[in-house]
């Protein structure tokens, strides 16, 4: 037996102007959501279904970009990804390009339990929610004025910096100071969810779910629902990423925490400074993780992230910033 540990998170890098008021509602809605994880783990609800559970709480909830809320594409929609993963016995699922799916992550959950595969993506995923009887809504369900708004700027203006729903606009032909893959983009939206548990019974699972970036190209994929980028859980921790998704995906954030555990003997939050420091080159992200003996760690190196972590031992933190 060892104590039971969680994390969320909303996404890292965040506006340092960003009003109270939004401060605020984020504070609360992860606040609730591990709330919501700890009397899960308190009926003694194992780790996979926790993180379910919770992820599934931030994707209804249009406060950050999942589910409903979910960042706009180029062309006005929305393309959701997400993945899930159960530390014994490294199973998972993953779904990419989810138009009417109301909860991915739990779609996601299907893939890994009611399917041969690992991964379905665009209207193959579609087409396996339609079997699976999953809750399925219009487009326009997840579609927020908010957003509406957003893409529109982001159209009208040449370069625009975006941190949790807050424009700067840089000015007519002055360059984007953000890039994946050494190429300025136009928008960026940082509010990736995700959470990791472990279990009373040192079970590790973690999943992440988002709306990937604010006007992306049709058919972009990014780190949420790439298992070893965005999400990892084995025997030894649970890890969900946020940010840079190039970034991430090249340097499999998210696998290296377990790998440096593993290989190096690295406690957690060793394990996470190292690999936010020595494994994004020049990208911005950030992550949360468990381990299997009841530690709970976070790392970022951008300005801030939306994050909330407990344990059985009665340590609960919410916060934003360093």
């Amino acid at each position: 037996m060892v104590g039971w540990a969680i994390a969320v998170h909303g996404g890292a890098g965040v506006d340092p102007n960003l009003p109270t008021e939004r401060q605020e509602q984020a504070k609360q809605l992860l606040t609730r959501c591990l709330n919501l994880g700890i009397e899960a783990l308190r009926s003694s609800l194992p780790a996979i279904d926790v993180v379910e559970l919770v992820v599934r709480e931030l994707e209804t909830d249009p406060l950050f970009n999942s589910g409903r809320g979910s960042a706009l594409t180029e062309n006005g929609t929305v393309e959701m990804e997400a993945s899930i993963m159960d530390g014994p016995g490294r199973r998972c699922g993953a779904v990419s390009g989810l138009t009417t799916v109301k909860n991915p992550v739990s779609l996601a959950r299907l893939v890994m339990d009611k399917s041969p595969h690992s991964y379905l993506a665009f209207s193959g995923a579609e087409k396996f929610a339609k079997q699976m009887g999953v809750d399925r809504v219009e487009n326009d369900y997840f579609i927020t004025q908010d957003n509406v708004e957003m893409l529109k700027l982001a159209k009208e203006a040449d370069s625009i910096v975006f941190d949790y729903r807050i424009p700067k606009v840089c000015g007519t032909g002055v360059q984007s100071p953000i890039h994946m893959n050494g190429l300025p983009i136009s928008i960026y939206a940082p509010e990736t969810v995700g959470c990791v548990v472990v279990d009373n019974q040192g079970r590790c699972a973690a999943a992440t779910s988002t709306g990937g970036l604010l006007n992306k190209r049709m058919g972009r994929i990014g780190d949420s629902p790439l298992i070893g980028a965005g999400t990892y859980a084995c025997d030894l921790c649970g890890v969900s990423c946020t940010g840079e998704g190039e970034a991430i995906i090249r340097g499999t954030l998210a696998r290296e925490v377990g790998a440096v555990m593993e290989y190096k003997g690295l406690r957690l939050q060793e394990a996470v400074d190292f690999v936010i420091k020595e494994r994004l080159d020049e990208g911005k992200a950030g992550l949360i993780a468990v381990s299997n003996t009841g530690e709970v760690a976070y790392g970022f190196n951008c300005v801030g992230m939306f994050r909330g972590c407990a344990s059985e031992n009665g340590f609960m933190e919410v916060g934003i910033w360093d």
